[in-house]
């Protein structure tokens, strides 16, 4: 089980589907595709589905996964489908049912999905017949609740109050077509990864609805960092000084994860004022 992890900004992992296809310029040095091309190839989970640290399109499905988080009783953040993107198209509109029908039967956990696939998230997460079938898997195995009352699947919450969904914007270019598709999709908390941060980004308009509004209105954590490993790609310290003042200026929650660099993790360049680490509702929104 992979109940624990490197990432700085989760608990734990589940990798409930593996292998993805490359999309756009924070693709190049995926970490998961240079796993699952280097130490992990020969694992049945992993094999055959990277080469050359590139993803090469294809998909695989871990039904005998599913149930970990059910079997972690201690509260716990989890990365869901960290070595490879849930809304691939290669994974089915029911599957992607079971795992949130799973997230629901496990409240005392937060779930963390990131994509780059914000259309597809959208789409199938607005859909109304989808979100019964994503009910109705939540309660495949007689879950009930206390005193004994059988659910119902209208008695699943929607969206999942302990489900945050993200996206993946590297460069302005992905901040504009990605974030509206978020803010367009059913969700208690919404977060942007921007890492690897590859220029610029102004986000302000997005953050600054989830202080004016409800919460649920706009995006309610940002993450930010530098590119790391062999032949990363340098981040310029103002940009990362820009994603935290807009952050601040909006009452958002921000995550500044690394600079760019060799090593993951490292502080490297960022000065002790811009080095915050804090997750949603750790911030009071501005007057």
């Amino acid at each position: 089980m992979s109940d624990g992890t490197k990432i700085s900004w989760t608990d734990a992992s589940w990798p409930v589907m593996t292998g993805c296809t490359h999309l756009s310029e924070g693709c190049n040095h995926c970490y998961a595709a240079k796993l699952t091309s280097g130490r992990l190839k020969h694992l049945p989970a992993y094999e055959g589905l990277a080469e050359h640290g590139m993803f090469n399109g294809q998909v695989r499905l871990l039904p005998d996964r599913l149930d970990w988080p059910l079997h972690w009783r201690k509260p716990r953040k989890i990365f869901v489908a960290d070595m490879g993107d849930l809304f691939h198209d290669g994974v089915p509109d029911r599957y992607i049912a079971r795992v949130f029908g799973v997230m629901a039967r496990a409240p005392q956990h937060t779930f963390q999905v990131l994509t780059k696939r914000h259309s597809r998230m959208r789409s199938l997460l607005n859909n109304a017949e989808w979100v019964w079938s994503m009910q109705c898997a939540a309660l495949e195995h007689g879950f009930t609740v206390p005193g004994g009352i059988e659910l119902n699947p209208q008695h699943i919450p929607w969206p999942l109050p302990n489900v945050w969904l993200g996206v993946s914007a590297e460069n302005q270019r992905w901040a504009d077509i990605r974030i509206p598709a978020l803010l367009d999709t059913p969700a208690a908390i919404r977060f942007v990864s921007a890492e690897p941060l590859l220029g610029p980004i102004r986000m302000r308009a997005s953050l600054m609805a989830g202080a004016a509004l409800e919460p649920r209105d706009g995006i309610n954590w940002v993450i930010a960092g530098g590119e790391s490993g062999p032949g990363h790609r340098e981040m310029d310290p103002g940009w990362l000084e820009s994603i935290v003042t807009q952050c601040r200026n909006a009452g958002t929650a921000v995550w500044v994860k690394q600079d760019s660099g060799p090593r993951a993790g490292q502080q490297g360049r960022i000065p002790d004022d811009l080095w915050i680490q804090e997750f949603p509702n750790e911030v009071a929104v501005p007057a």
